[in-house]
């Protein structure tokens, strides 16, 4: 019996995984909306097409660690500078090229948004 209790809760942390963590885009638990995180630097919204939600989880993480005091906001709005100016240069156009280099360039803004956010995220440190 114990162990179906405990099948049980595992299916339901699985299953509401999701429950606090919207896409994002349109904010969520804790979480400003993308549009809003853009407008913090004052900057002009960027249209990232299929990119939107990774460069959102980027942009976020970078945000908790600007919230945080472990990033300073000039920090954080030269990030977000850099993600538009690297799609408009490389990831809106249809080259296969250019594209594989914004893809490039934003997987390695995502590692380091992620790596500012574990210096003030207790959560996602190892353990």
């Amino acid at each position: 019996m114990r162990g179906l209790a405990m099948i049980g809760a595992a299916v339901l942390a699985v299953g509401c995984a999701g429950c606090a963590n919207t896409s994002g885009l349109v904010g969520g638990w804790r979480a400003p909306p993308f549009a809003q995180l853009q407008q913090t630097c004052g900057g002009q919204q960027t249209d990232y097409g299929a990119d939107t939600q990774a460069v959102y989880s980027a942009v976020y993480d970078a945000w908790v660690a600007s919230r945080h005091g472990k990033l300073p906001q000039a920090q954080f709005c030269s990030f977000q500078a850099g993600l538009a100016q690297q799609y408009a240069a490389h990831g809106a156009g249809a080259n296969a090229q250019a594209r594989n280099d914004w893809v490039t360039y934003l997987n390695e803004q995502r590692a380091q948004a992620l790596s500012w956010r574990a210096s003030a995220d207790s959560t996602l440190r190892g353990g």
